[in-house]
């Protein structure tokens, strides 16, 4: 089944972006070139944004990929494909991976059974703090700034070979 999703690499080291590529290359079976601008929430970093297309899971393979270097940022999205879920990945230092489920308009879904663990015997605080965790909230407050930061830059656009 084929999808599409789109890698955002929010902030890299200089050192690192050739590392991504490779990453990104073996996920997607063919050579990856981003085009890296300055990324200015975090000087001295880079950021790169790029549309793929694929197999469905290839959201979570090319999240696992870039997972293998903890100082990068970045999303990674997967659009509903039929009979697969759209997914959302976001990994930041300190805070580790974020993944969730997405509807065909991109919003988060929560499962039935996650609410019902997060309300389970809970005071209303902490179902507030379960359902922050279950949107990844701490994650989208994390990388807002470095969102704004690409507001205008250049993407690339990517497909999957055979």
């Amino acid at each position: 089944m084929s999808t599409r999703g789109v890698v955002f690499v929010h902030s890299s080291p200089t050192a690192v972006c050739p590392h991504v590529e490779w990453a990104m290359s073996g996920v997607l079976g063919s050579k990856v070139s981003l085009q890296w601008t300055p990324q200015s929430a975090a000087p001295g970093t880079l950021r790169a944004e790029v549309t793929w297309t694929g197999v469905a899971g290839n959201g979570g393979a090319l999240a696992g990929a870039l997972r293998a270097w903890p100082m990068l940022r970045f999303e990674v999205t997967e659009e509903p494909s039929p009979g697969v879920d759209g997914e959302r990945f976001c990994y930041v230092p300190g805070l580790g991976m974020w993944r969730g489920r997405t509807s065909a308009n991109g919003d988060i879904v929560v499962g039935e059974d996650q609410l019902r663990s997060v309300m389970a015997g809970s005071s209303a605080g902490k179902v507030h703090a379960g359902i922050d965790a279950l949107l990844g909230s701490a994650w989208d407050n994390a990388l807002e700034p470095f969102r704004l930061a690409g507001d205008g830059a250049p993407v690339t656009w990517l497909h999957q070979v055979g």
